[in-house]
């Protein structure tokens, strides 16, 4: 499989490199096109490499593996960026690709990498232990909400349970009156004939024989139609050993690893003990040879090179002498001529300013010229920071392990080898640094003999050592966990997250259509914006710095549900800084920022972390309700662009914000804090279809022939997520599950519940497409149509106009003819 991976890599960075260098391409549509194929390509790869990864147990082998994964992980979310500046939308569609490449829409889901939450599972349970200690010492347990009945209520259940044990007791009573009277007429009449009743009992069983043997094959035939989704099968004896090897594999990797730690430190202890000396000596020898050299070809002894620029590892880069002396000279060039250039940067400062101001007013004239020489360039590939690491990757395993004889090692332990390999270079180069200090000592001794030259006194630069003041981690972490500022995500996988692939996105567009984003959409766009970055360090540092996310939709769709997965998924702590939550803590402003300053710095300290921010249009409010003033909802509003300024690319810290009335929020600032908007939809047909199908079976229904799921799902347009799971679980009681084999389930039950719900009318969705539009991206996609709609205007006007001078030049023809 790996070996399979880096082919497909090998052939794929052939591909992407000539896009680079190629001249500008002023197609967008063929733009697309080549991002999108790369795109998908990349996305082949990584489930490959995920897969290799979590179940490769040679140590070495999964660092370079998890080198490359990292470099492809950060190239998909490159190339998701380049797509959304492209066409100034968060959602694409790949239909005709993923026709081109053989591909089905399940392999357009991004996959999770494992090892986000299976390489800190301890520390994950240490944190979890922490937690429940915290609430448990505070009696902040969480408690389940008992709701209590009223006593009419109580007394009407009552009432209706002794009237129906009356009336089952007064219906047996009755039935075995008529059993006993049936008994007496049959015993007076005479005995029927043996013929006539071999008959009646042949008729009896061929009838319920054939009834049963017809309801089977029509069963198989509506299964096999897909019509019924089959019986769930008990996984097979192959399946369950596949599942057992690969729990074993795991443990293997665990104990491998501890071996190859182990080996670590051993090798390179042996490695100093046994050459060590030699490397020391041979060093020294070096050094002194290039003493002797330079003093041969320059007349004086040089000066030794500084830790700073290298130490004697600068020596010998395969120079000569004179190259080496030459080079020296020029560097302290360069620092003299950077402190006199500072001087005059001070002098020439008020000068420059004021030729600035000159040179605007020229520049403004220019301006039209360069933009559209700009505009003459087309797109260009914006260069990749991901591409080195992922070509670094590919070239290691070339040279190392594609070729590599392991008949010895079928267990595939760590390579002694290549380890001793490694340490022996570690172990030179701390040598060096010894050997430097001794060796700038017996030059400095040399040149006081020889050249009777003064050695020079470095002025020595103090470290500043940073102390943080104030509480410690701990401690702020069980403030914030006592005062609900730190809570418990739910354990929720994004797979969990139901919903189907849009068929009809590609179709739509074409037609200038702009398609509602299907849930699979969503899900794969919470992966590439949240998952990755949080679980991987590579790739949050040097990918595109996403601070804030905003989920937004109506109610019932799932947005706390898509935190709650984002936390499970990387293993992050979940910050919850709500005006709910808010409310009545930390008073005035000196409260809120000693608030803020305590959950970003835990944030830090124990990240990933995702700080989430419910009701987030209530920060942003154009007007507060009468009813909220009390709340403060909109304390956050100043402080807190500021403090997202002060997340750094090396913070896996996330901020994302849920709203369902987005409308409510002043769009300005609300759209400056949140720069990616995730517009969630009600589910269409297709996922109403699998939400049926999926949470009726995890209730514990049985789907029989009679449960239409093509009916509910028609039905319930309109209606939300949240809709659907209410109505089951008022359906799915225990008792009625019990009465399933006798009584099986059918669509019309499900009807009443759902009546009792108000579903998402056109008008709130309209609301929510009208909102978009007026966010930032949703205005460059709106002048980026209406400036396509100008240009095919034009075009068809040249045409039209050209067409209209014909017809003209005809008419005037044939009138001279007549």
């Amino acid at each position: 499989m790996w070996d399979a991976a880096q082919g497909a890599l090998e052939d794929l960075l052939e591909d992407e490199y000539p896009t680079m260098q190629l001249r500008p391409q002023k197609d967008r549509l063929q733009v697309f096109q080549t991002l999108a194929t790369f795109y998908l390509r990349y996305l082949k790869i990584f489930r490959a490499l995920e897969e290799v990864y979590d179940q490769i147990v040679h140590p070495q082998k999964r660092r370079v593996v998890h080198q490359v994964l990292e470099g492809v992980m950060g190239r998909l979310v490159e190339l998701k960026n380049e797509m959304v500046e492209l066409e100034y939308s968060e959602f694409h569609y790949f239909d005709d690709i993923l026709q081109d490449f053989k591909m089905t829409p399940e392999d357009l889901e991004v996959p999770i990498p494992r090892y986000f939450v299976r390489e800190k599972m301890r520390a994950l349970k240490e944190r979890e232990k922490m937690l429940a200690h915290i609430l448990a010492k505070g009696g902040c347990q969480e408690h389940k909400t008992v709701s209590f009945m009223s006593v009419e209520r109580a007394v009407w259940l009552l009432q209706v349970s002794e009237r129906a044990r009356q009336g089952r007791l007064r219906a047996h009573f009755m039935k075995t009156i008529r059993q006993e009277e049936q008994r007496r007429l049959q015993g007076n009449s005479s005995m029927q004939d043996p013929n006539q009743a071999a008959t009646c009992i042949q008729k009896v069983w061929r009838g319920y024989r054939d009834r049963r043997r017809v309801n089977k094959e029509c069963l198989e035939e509506m299964i096999f139609l897909g019509m019924i989704p089959a019986q769930q099968m008990t996984p097979s004896p192959a399946q369950l050993h596949a599942q057992q090897v690969e729990s074993r594999r795991h443990c293997v990797q665990e104990e491998h690893e501890a071996e190859y730690q182990k080996a670590l430190v051993n090798i390179k202890e042996s490695v100093r003990s046994v050459d060590g000396p030699d490397i020391k000596e041979s060093l020294q020898e070096q050094i002194r040879q290039w003493f002797l050299e330079c003093r041969d070809a320059t007349g004086k002894f040089p000066d030794f090179p500084s830790p700073e620029d290298g130490g004697s590892a600068s020596i010998f880069a395969q120079k000569t002498p004179e190259q080496v002396a030459a080079e020296f000279a020029a560097k302290e060039e360069e620092r003299e001529k950077m402190k006199k250039s500072k001087e005059e940067k001070d002098k020439k400062g008020n000068d420059r300013k004021e030729k600035k101001k000159e040179k605007k007013g020229k520049m403004k004239g220019k301006k039209g010229k360069g933009d559209t020489e700009e505009e003459e360039k087309g797109w260009k590939m914006t260069p990749s920071n991901f591409l080195p690491t992922v070509v670094e990757g590919a070239k290691l395993y070339k040279e190392v392990w594609h070729n590599r004889d392991e008949k010895q090692n079928f267990l595939q332990h760590f390579d002694a080898q290549l380890v001793r390999e490694e340490k022996r270079l570690e172990v030179e180069e701390e040598l060096r640094v010894q050997v430097d200090e001794l060796m700038r000592q017996e030059l400095k001794n040399l040149k006081l003999v020889v050249d009777r030259d003064k050695g020079k006194k470095k002025k020595k630069v103090k470290k500043s050592s940073k102390k943080v003041n104030g509480m410690t981690i701990e401690s702020l972490y069980e403030e914030l966990v006592m005062e609900g500022f730190i809570i418990r995500p739910k354990n929720i996988k994004l797979t969990d997250y139901i919903g189907e692939y849009s068929y009809l996105g590609t179709t739509l567009r074409q037609a200038d259509i702009e398609p509602m984003p299907s849930l699979s959409d969503v899900r794969q766009l919470i992966a590439l914006y949240g998952v990755l970055p949080l679980g991987s360090q590579c790739v949050h540092e040097r990918g595109p710095l996403i601070r804030a996310l905003l989920l937004t939709g109506p109610a019932g769709v799932g947005k706390k549900m898509l935190v709650h997965a984002l936390c499970t998924e990387t293993g992050a702590n979940l910050f919850d800084l709500s005006p709910a939550t808010l409310a009545g803590k930390y008073p005035g402003k000196s409260g809120l920022q000693y608030l803020l300053h305590m959950v970003f710095k835990v944030a830090r300290q124990l990240q990933p972390s995702v700080i989430w921010i419910g009701d987030a249009e209530k920060t942003f409010y154009k007007k507060v309700p009468k009813l909220e003033k009390e709340m403060e909802p909109k304390r956050l509003k100043k402080s807190l662009p500021k403090v997202l300024k002060s997340i750094k690319p090396e913070d896996r810290v996330l901020v994302v914000g849920t709203t369902r009335r987005p409308f409510d929020a002043d769009i300005k600032p609300f759209c400056k804090v949140y720069k990616k908007i995730i517009l969630i939809p009600r589910p269409d047909y297709a996922s109403r279809f699998t939400l049926w199908k999926e949470l009726l079976q995890a209730g514990g229904a049985q789907l029989g022939p009679k449960l239409d799921l093509s009916s509910l799902a028609k039905v319930t347009d309109g209606y939300t997520q949240g809709h659907i799971l209410q109505a089951i679980q008022t359906v799915l009681n225990s008792h009625r599950l019990n009465q399933q084999t006798k009584r099986p389930l059918t669509a019309v039950e499900f009807i009443p519940p759902l009546a009792r719900q108000d579903p998402v009318y056109k008008e709130e969705e309209e609301a929510f497409k009208a909102w978009y539009s007026r966010t930032p991206l949703g205005k460059k996609r709106a002048r980026a149509a209406k400036a396509s709609e100008e240009e095919d205007h034009k075009k068809g006007k040249t045409k039209g106009g050209k067409s209209q001078k014909k017809e003209k030049k005809g008419k005037t023809k044939k009138r001279k003819k007549n």
